[in-house]
């Protein structure tokens, strides 16, 4: 994707001493984009697609850069114009490409890094699994499932998947569609949703009744995602099924209150 940036206040007074660089999406990103920019900073937002900044609040300290981060190159170059006082890696657990090239540059360049790391505090019951062909060893041929897992992955589930009927809800972005599609998937089964409109969960709720959902597939990424479908499938008594994390997801992180201590302020204000 070609790489974007646009911002939504005047970048001419921002300084590098109070930029922080936040690699994230639409989970967990906002509220601590929020809470950052309550605490004085001037914030530089990565998300992959333009779809996906609907879910920021408006401020005029918040600028975007829209794209995926394609080489270690493109990341130096950000690096190397903002000059962020912190970068902040706060993308989803799946995604170690992005959270790999982030710690390897920012390591050569002695750029500070801090990782969100996510609350993946399992609730109830339900299956877990480590990659998507595990479907196939699944009594699912009752099932209709709901498929929130991304669109880049719905294709490989279909294809393991014994469901009854499948179900899926993908961003509200022209790619997220195509691929959706292209999996198989006919229309009326499927959901463009655009995060950030409604209440957390409402919009997941409504769908599930619907449809008539039985299952969920989705990742078990932590945060507020996590919670939403734990949640719904104790609410609406479905089956959830999640997708463990790689290996190296686990890896050492800071919980958001953490993260918040560690960067206070920007210097010369309080917070």
């Amino acid at each position: 994707m070609q790489r974007l940036e646009f911002h939504q206040g005047d970048s001419s007074t921002s300084d590098a001493t109070e930029t922080i660089w936040l690699v994230s999406g639409t989970g967990d990103g906002p509220r601590l984009a929020q809470a950052l920019l309550e605490r004085g900073w001037t914030l530089l937002v990565s998300v992959v697609s333009e779809a996906a900044t609907r879910a920021y609040r408006s401020h005029p300290a918040l600028h975007f850069q829209v794209g995926a981060l394609q080489g270690d190159g493109e990341v130096d170059l950000l690096l190397q114009r903002h000059r962020p006082r912190w970068v902040i890696d706060a993308t989803h657990p799946f995604a170690a490409v992005i959270s790999s090239r982030l710690q390897r540059c920012c390591h050569a360049q002695g750029q500070p890094l801090l990782r969100l790391q996510r609350d993946v505090t399992l609730a109830g019951s339900g299956t877990r699994i480590n990659q998507l062909e595990e479907l196939q060893g699944l009594p699912l041929s009752d099932e209709r499932l709901l498929l929130a897992i991304g669109s880049r992955h719905l294709a490989t589930a279909l294809r393991f998947s014994s469901a009854s009927q499948h179900f899926a809800r993908v961003l509200d972005n022209p790619e997220s569609l195509r691929l959706a599609l292209a999996a198989g998937l006919p229309a009326e089964q499927l959901a463009c949703v655009r995060p950030g409109l409604l209440p957390e969960g409402a919009i997941e709720r409504a769908l599930c009744r619907r449809w008539r959902i039985s299952a969920v597939l989705c990742r078990q990424s932590g945060g507020l995602t996590q919670q939403i479908w734990q949640c719904l499938s104790q609410e609406l008594g479905l089956r959830l099924i999640q997708i463990k994390p790689p290996g190296d997801a686990a890896e050492q992180g800071l919980l958001q209150e953490a993260i918040l201590r560690q960067v206070g302020a920007p210097q010369g204000r309080h917070e």
